[in-house]
Formats: structure tokens, C-alpha cells, sequence
């Protein structure tokens, strides 16, 4: 409160507060002692009045005298603060009072003494009246002295001792004010000599701060405040001299800039230029590559081709192996360029995260499902575990993850002999973060291991953990230096974990949020609770089945032999707990199909069906084993998902045995459902799958293609991706939607797209698309894609058709009837279809290319050219083709070249037409 008071209420505090308290306190301790000193006169006096009347009054009593009692008594009143006078006789019997009646009691005590009793108002005295005090009067009688002659009774008001006391009080009070007043003015002329100086200063500084810098302090009339006032003054002083100081380097600096502005203009011109030309560099870099990924996978497609051609051909073992290492250096090749892509990309800045909500454990899943051939050809083990606390439905980029993944996986699998690569999830930690999860994925392997140089150098661009002359060929090294890039921008970070000779682990540690849907991830369903026999040599492999099984509700007994199981099968049917299924984990290394055909008729005479799980290298040597194939036999490492339906097809068979059994023994018709809007694509692919041997119903649009999946069963989907109205995409996400809403088991979708470049087939993927084809097809892809996806097998493909020549498009034939047999799989009655309808449509489909152009509608355009794409995928028609796959390319990058390239396939439609009515 003290720091709130100003300079002058400070010295008035000063001056006023002691004065005030000293002036009180001797005021009031003065006052006391004289009021005391009245109260004990005012006794005294009455004292010496009682004992003065004694005398005068015992001649009277002796003679009783009323008369003269009353006269004394009179005259006793006459003195001051005298009240009233009374004589009593020695019984206390009046003899004579003078003055009112007497406000206080007779006091009590010693009749020989005197006695008083003081009141509020009055003080009473009574004495008592002796012979000697006669003496006192001159007529003593010899032995009287102590004899009573009677008594004298006096009262002595207080209030003329009140009144002189009152008086001084005041007199003490009026001296203490005067005092305090005198000392108020004085303190008040000290504050106004103190304020007065220190308001000037208060106006100097003020006038200093506002720049006025001539200003100055007079004196002040105190040493103390002079000194300070000429401190202030040469304070002012250095500042203007600094000022000026100032102001002259200002001055000075202004004509400096005022001369080199010409100059720095000059400089930002030739800077904005050199922005200028380093985005336009940047621009056709980013087109080069993207047309390079286009031109340089046209060739490879061709080695590749040819390569698969020649490899069917009679070759000699010398041949073949050169054909081997042509097709595996073209692989390479192909996995480099989308690195390199994707690489720059990232340089680039122009990468975008998704966040989508997705399932952890099908990307991990999913992923070394991919990559499970890779892994099986070199005899390695490879599986995943998903901890059971860890969550799984979360949101973030499913694509680039699984992107991570595998760049993990396969290295593992590069640079891993023999052993086991396991890629795990777990909890990162536990912070009980309701929104968000930390997670940390794995993959571990008992490769060759790192040193510690090697892992100071692992995630460097274009560097390799082996980069000796001995090391494995192929790869560019970008794909750790991607993965960390992509992880660093989801927010987490990688690692790696190594022992030279032991193996490695890589890890990656990432925060994700939680997604909000928090449906079970399998829902349930009528295998909760059946008891499962489950055998796996390996491990880790039996433990990651049994975590599988136990998701999918079942309740698992694990047996270490097969002879363990069979008998354990058997014992359990007798105590009436029979075991219904039976899981195997199985390779040609430690049991054949022979006599893993007869375990099986052994379980189904024990009423237990059983379910083998087999290497993808595998797959077809236990096909012939086994009576039921398409629901007995997965492939290693299953997918969860894939796996219960597998479960619920083996012990609820939704399909009729009449439909079983139509081209190989044990094996039934696949049905497959092509959804295509290119009439010549359409029959194509349906002649393609017919000749083959599966049963194909064919569809036109996307909502018919949703009619068919919900009205029939189907083994397998093909689906374009552009169509008029409703596209591939969104018809994917339609049917997925309705498979949720029915409980219904997932249908395998494949994308069949003539433009699919990297983003792209990320795209097909991320929609709920299962895989996908890059057109022109043939007859081996459709096989595979099909035998991987159903594990039903076709008829053997016919020798592969040829893939498109790698020339410029200048020297491309207009129309080439050879290259169109080939395409159409050397049936001329298809080619002549096929080409039928492609020049039936050439008008429209020329006509409507114009329109959208001149409305600027891009998307329609780009539409309209996928479409005739598509259509020149299946005809003798090269030019035309390759104008339509660079027309494509440029407007999907939406690159200044389109336009031109449009001017060209238009100019490529019309040679087309002239030349076909030359033909006609």
C-alpha cells in the first residue's frame, strides 16, 4: 500500500503519524495523572473538613445544642464541593442536618476511625466525636476523652472536581490540534519543496522523451537535486549529440540505398528470370520423367514378352538360362524406374499423404501375401504377427505404408539365405491416448546383417548395404531413403537393428489416429467355437496360425506331429468333443502330397475337414491331393480375412456339388464376371477366359456389374476402371458397401486399365480393389490372376501373344492385320470383330473427343481417350494407339503438350478412317 503513495502524502505521512501518536499518548497520560490528582484532593479535603468540624461541634453535643449544631452545620455548606452536613447523636439519631438529602449509605467499619463510601457523584464521610476533642475546644473534663459524644456526617459532590477535569481535557486536546496543524502546514511547505523540483525534472525527461532534446533543467534550489539536475542535463546533452550522430549516418545510409537501388532492381530482374527457368526446369523434368516412365516401359514390356515367348519355344538349357537373366534384368529395370520416380517425387516436394481409415493387419497381410513367391523360390519362411492388443483399425496413407513394408520385406528376402522373415505389430507404449495409437512395425530376418558402417549408410540415396563387387545385382538404393522419407512425413522414424553373420530387424515407429469406426473387425459368424486341430513345423509359423484361428472365433488344440493329431482327432470323436476342423502348414520338405492326400480321407472319415496351408511354389503339386482344392488349399502367409472365408466356404458350402468337377477331376468351373463399356475389350476378354475354360458373364456398366454380384455368385470380378457414369472405382466401393451390409465373404475385384501408372495403380488399390491388370492381356496373367485369387486352376494358356513393338510412332503402321491376329490370340474371326467394332465407333468416338475439347471439359476428354485407348489395345492399330497412350499420359499430367498431342491423334483417327475405306 506504501509503494501506491506519491512523494508529498509520504512526508505527511512522515510529519503527521509520530507527531499525532507522541501528542496522544502524553496528552492522554497527562490528562490521567491530573484527573487523579483532583480525585484524591477532593478525598483529602473532605477529610480535613470532617475532622475540622469535630471540634466545633462537641461543646454542642455535650450541652445538645440543637441550635448551635444547626448553625455550624450552615456555615459548613458554605464551603466548596460541600453537599450536606448532619450531627448525630452517639445511638446515630439526627440532631441537626443542613443541605439535601445524602445520595450515598452510611459507611461501615470501625466506629473509632473515619469512615467514607464514595459514589458515581458524591463521597460520604462519618466520624466520630470524642471528649478530646473538646480538648481541642478548651473545656475537657478529666477522663472523658474517650467517650462518644456523637458523630459527624459529611458529602462531598464530584462534580466540580468532574467539571475542572473536563475543562483540562479539552485545554489538552485544543494544544494537541494547534501542534498537529502546525506540523500539517510545515510538512505541506516540505512536500512542495520536494514535488515542485521533481515536477520540473518529470517535465524535462518527458520533453527528452518526445525528442525534444534542447531542453534543460534549471537549478533547483537543494545541492542534492542540483547535482541531479545536472546529471540530467548531460544526459540530454550526450543524447542530442548522439542524435545528431545519428542522423548523420541516416542521411548517409539513404544515399547509399537511394545509390545501389538501381542496381538491386537490377539484381531482382535477373533473379525472377532465374526463378523463371528454374521452375520451368523443374516443370520438364517432372514431365520428362513422367513421359520416360511411359516410353521406357513400352520397350520393357516388349523384352518381356518376347522373352516369355522364346522361353516356350524349343530352346537349348544354354538359352533358357540367358532368357532367365533377360527377364529377371528386365524386373529389375522396371522396380529401378519407379524408385527413380518416385524418388524424385519426394525431392520434389509434391508427395501427398492420404488419411483414410484402413485395417493394420490387411496391409501387413496383404503385403507378404505379394511378396510370398519371392520369399517361398528361395525356401524362406515368411509370416507376420499381429499382437493381440494392438489396434487395428486406424487412419493414415494405407498405400505408402504397405509401400514401407515391402521395400522392408523384400530386402529381407534380397539378402536372406535361408531362415525365417517375420514381419510383427505391437504397441510402441501404452499412454492411454484415446485418439492416437504408437505403433511399431518390424521385419526381421536372418540375413547376412549389417555392420555398423553399412547402417550409417543404409538410408542414403543411391547407396547399398553391400556395395562390393560381390554383392547380389539389383536395386537403386532408394527404396530405404523413400521409406524414410515417407515415414519422416507421417510424423515417425525408422530403424535398423543389426549383427553381422545374425540377421537384422528393421523397424519403424509410428503415431496414428484411431479411427472412429469401432465395428469388431471380424464380425461373428458360425465358426465361433468350433474346435480346430491346428499343426505347423515351424514355430512361429504355428504360432501366427493359431493367433489367426483364434480371431476368427475358433477354439484351437495345437499338435506337434500329424500322427498326434490323427490320433487326437480320433480320441476326441470317441468322448464325444469332436474335433470339426483340421489346419495344416505343410511343404514338400517333411510331407507329400500323397501321403497328405491320405491324412486328409482320414479326418473325413473321422468327420473332420481339413485345410492346408502350402508355400506358393507349392500350390499346384498339392492341388491333386486334395478332393475339394478351391476351399482345402491356401497359400502361405494366408490373409485373415481370406482365411475365414476359406473357413466358412469348407463347413457351409454355399454352392451346389453339381457345379463342381466341370474341367479337372476335384476341381469345379470358375465363374467370372467382366465388366468392360469397350464392346471389343468385352468380347476379347471373354473369348480369352472362355477358350480357357471358365464360365464368364459379361456386362457393359457399372450398375449392371452391382445387379449381377447381387442376384449371382462369382469367383472372381475383372473391372475397368473408366467408364461412363459410374466408373470402376466407384462401382468397387458400391459393392464393397453392399458386402458389409450383407455379411457377405469379400469378392476378389481386379482393375483391367490401359494407362496405369504408378499413382494410379495406387489409386485402383486404396478404391477396395484387390489387384490389377495392365492391358493388352494374356492368357498367362489371367490364369495367374485368377489361380492367386480363387486358387482355381484353367485350362494351360495357348502360346502367348506378342506385345506391342517399341518403335517411334512415325514409323508405326496405320493399320497392321498381323499385329491384330497376334493380339487377338491368332483367331481371325475375333480379329475381324474386334476391329469391326473399333472402326464402327471411330466417328463417335472422334466427334465426341471434339466436343469435350471445345467445351475445355478435361474430365469428359480424358474419358473419351481411355476409352478409344482401351478399344486399340485389342486391334491392329499401332499408330493410332500410340497416339492415344501419349494423348492419355499428357492429360492426365495436364502438361501444355496436350493440345498438340490431341492435334495428333486427331490427325491418327482420320488416317485411320481413309485408310480403312481404302481397304473396304
Amino acid at each position: 500500500m506504501l509503494n501506491r503513495l506519491g512523494i508529498r502524502s509520504r512526508v505527511l505521512l512522515l510529519a503527521l503519524l509520530p507527531t499525532s501518536l507522541m501528542a496522544l499518548v502524553l496528552g492522554g497520560y497527562f490528562t490521567w495523572l491530573q484527573q487523579n490528582e483532583l480525585q484524591s484532593q477532593l478525598l483529602q479535603r473532605g477529610k480535613m473538613i470532617a475532622e475540622q468540624l469535630a471540634p466545633l461541634v462537641a461543646p454542642a453535643l455535650v450541652s445538645n445544642n440543637p441550635a448551635q449544631l444547626e448553625r455550624i452545620a450552615a456555615q459548613a455548606l458554605e464551603q466548596a464541593d460541600v453537599r450536606a452536613v448532619s450531627f448525630l447523636a452517639p445511638d446515630r439519631s439526627s440532631l441537626a442536618h443542613a443541605g439535601p438529602s445524602m445520595l450515598n449509605q452510611a459507611p461501615n467499619g470501625d466506629t473509632s476511625q473515619l469512615l467514607q463510601r464514595s459514589g458515581s457523584d458524591a463521597t460520604r464521610y462519618l466520624l466520630p466525636v470524642f471528649g478530646r476533642h473538646r480538648d481541642l475546644a478548651g473545656d475537657l473534663i478529666p477522663g472523658e476523652s474517650h467517650r462518644l459524644l456523637g458523630w459527624v456526617e459529611v458529602e462531598l459532590s464530584h462534580d466540580g472536581t468532574l467539571l475542572r477535569g473536563y475543562r483540562s481535557l479539552f485545554t489538552s486536546m485544543l494544544l494537541i490540534f494547534i501542534g498537529l496543524a502546525v506540523t500539517a502546514l510545515v510538512a505541506l511547505r516540505m512536500s512542495r519543496a520536494i514535488n515542485g523540483p521533481i515536477g520540473q525534472i518529470k517535465h524535462t525527461v518527458n520533453q527528452l522523451k518526445d525528442g525534444n532534446l534542447e531542453q534543460r533543467l534549471p537549478t533547483l534550489g537543494s545541492h542534492e537535486l542540483d547535482e541531479l539536475a545536472d546529471g540530467i542535463n548531460r544526459m540530454a546533452q550526450t543524447l542530442q549529440n548522439a542524435h545528431e550522430e545519428l542522423q548523420h549516418s541516416i542521411d548517409q545510409a539513404t544515399e547509399d540505398v537511394r545509390q545501389n537501388l538501381e542496381t538491386i532492381e537490377i539484381q531482382n530482374i535477373e533473379l525472377d528470370m532465374a526463378r523463371k527457368e528454374a521452375l520451368e526446369a523443374s516443370r520438364i523434368k517432372s514431365e520428362f520423367l513422367a513421359n520416360m516412365s511411359h516410353e521406357i516401359r513400352t520397350p520393357l514390356n516388349g523384352i518381356l514378352g518376347f522373352t516369355h515367348l522364346l522361353q516356350k519355344s524349343e530352346l537349348s538349357p544354354r538359352q533358357l538360362e540367358y532368357l532367365g537373366t533377360i527377364e529377371k534384368s528386365a524386373d529389375n529395370l522396371l522396380g529401378i524406374i519407379n524408385e527413380i520416380l518416385d524418388f524424385s517425387k519426394i525431392e520434389a516436394g509434391k508427395l501427398v499423404l492420404d488419411s483414410i481409415p484402413f485395417n493394420l493387419r490387411d496391409v501387413i497381410q496383404e503385403t507378404l501375401t505379394i511378396l510370398a513367391p519371392s520369399a517361398h523360390a528361395k525356401q524362406l519362411e515368411l509370416l507376420s504377427l499381429i499382437y493381440r492388443d494392438t489396434p487395428l483399425s486406424v487412419v493414415g496413407d494405407p498405400l505408402r505404408l504397405k509401400q514401407i513394408i515391402t521395400n522392408l520385406v523384400s530386402n529381407a528376402i534380397k539378402f536372406t539365405r535361408e531362415g525365417t522373415i517375420v514381419a510383427r505389430a505391437m504397441l510402441e507404449d501404452d499412454d492411454d491416448d484415446e485418439d492416437s495409437v504408437h505403433l511399431r512395425i518390424s521385419v526381421q530376418d536372418t540375413g547376412i546383417g549389417l555392420s555398423p558402417q553399412d547402417v550409417r549408410a543404409l538410408f542414403q540415396a543411391f547407396s547399398q548395404a553391400d556395395n562390393s563387387l560381390s554383392r547380389q545385382p539389383g536395386g537403386t538404393g532408394l527404396g530405404l531413403v523413400i521409406s524414410k522419407r515417407l515415414i519422416e512425413q507421417m510424423g515417425g522414424e525408422i530403424g535398423v537393428d543389426s549383427t553381422p553373420g545374425e540377421g537384422s530387424q528393421f523397424w519403424v515407429s509410428l503415431r496414428l489416429p484411431k479411427a472412429l469406426d469401432d465395428a469388431e473387425d471380424l464380425p461373428p459368424s458360425s465358426l465361433q467355437g468350433r474346435r480346430t486341430a491346428v499343426i505347423d513345423p515351424h514355430p512361429l509359423a504355428c504360432q501366427a496360425l493359431q493367433h489367426q484361428l483364434q480371431d476368427c472365433g475358433l477354439s484351437i488344440t495345437v499338435f506337434s506331429t500329424l500322427d498326434q493329431l490323427l490320433k487326437g482327432v480320433d480320441a476326441a470323436r470317441l468322448a464325444g468333443q469332436p474335433f470339426e476342423l483340421a489346419v495344416f502348414g505343410v511343404s514338400l520338405a517333411n510331407l507329400s502330397p500323397e501321403r497328405l492326400g491320405q491324412h486328409v480321407q482320414t479326418l473325413e472319415h473321422l468327420n473332420c475337414q481339413a485345410m492346408v496351408l502350402c508355400p506358393t511354389t507349392e500350390q499346384r503339386a498339392f492341388q491333386s491331393c486334395l478332393p475339394n482344392p478351391h476351399s482345402q488349399l491356401q497359400v502361405k502367409p494366408t490373409c485373415t480375412r481370406k482365411l475365414r472365408r476359406a473357413l466358412l466356404d469348407l463347413t457351409e458350402p454355399r454352392r451346389s456339388e453339381a457345379e463342381l468337377t466341370r474341367l479337372v477331376p476335384g476341381q469345379r468351373q470358375p465363374k467370372v464376371l467382366c465388366v468392360d463399356d469397350n464392346p471389343a475389350n468385352l468380347l476379347l476378354v471373354q473369348t480369352l477366359l472362355e477358350d480357357l475354360g471358365a464360365s464368364v458373364q459379361a456386362v457393359d456398366s457399372g450398375s449392371a456389374a452391382i445387379k449381377a454380384v447381387q442376384e449371382d455368385c462369382f469367383d472372381l470380378v475383372l473391372m475397368d476402371v473408366q467408364m461412363p457414369g459410374m466408373d470402376g472405382r466407384e462401382c468397387t466401393e458400391q459393392i464393397r458397401l453392399w458386402e458389409t451390409e450383407n455379411d457377405s465373404a469379400a469378392l476378389p475385384i481386379v482393375a483391367l486399365t490401359a494407362h496405369a501408372m504408378a499413382n494410379e495403380k495406387l489409386a485402383l488399390l486404396h478404391s477396395g480393389m484387390d489387384d490389377y491388370l495392365t492391358k493388352p492381356i494374356s492368357e498367362r496373367q489371367l490364369a495367374q490372376v485368377l489361380l492367386k485369387w480363387t486358387g482355381l486352376s484353367l485350362a494351360e494358356p495357348p502360346v502367348e501373344r506378342f506385345n506391342e513393338r517399341p518403335v517411334d510412332s512415325a514409323e508405326l503402321k496405320i493399320l497392321d492385320p498381323d499385329e491384330g491376329l497376334r493380339l487377338a490370340a491368332g483367331k481371325p474371326d475375333l480379329a475381324a470383330d474386334m476391329l469391326a467394332m473399333l472402326l464402327a465407333s471411330l466417328d463417335a468416338d472422334r466427334d465426341a473427343i471434339r466436343a469435350a475439347r471445345n467445351a475445355s471439359d478435361r474430365n469428359a476428354l480424358i474419358e473419351r481417350v481411355h476409352r478409344l485407348n482401351g478399344a486399340t489395345r485389342y486391334c491392329g492399330v499401332p499408330q493410332l494407339r500410340a497416339a492415344c497412350q501419349r494423348c492419355e499420359t499428357l492429360l492426365k499430367q495436364n502438361a501444355p503438350q496436350a493440345q498438340q498431342a490431341l492435334d495428333e491423334l486427331d490427325r491418327a483417327l482420320a488416317r485411320l478412317s481413309a485408310q480403312a475405306r481404302l481397304s473396304a
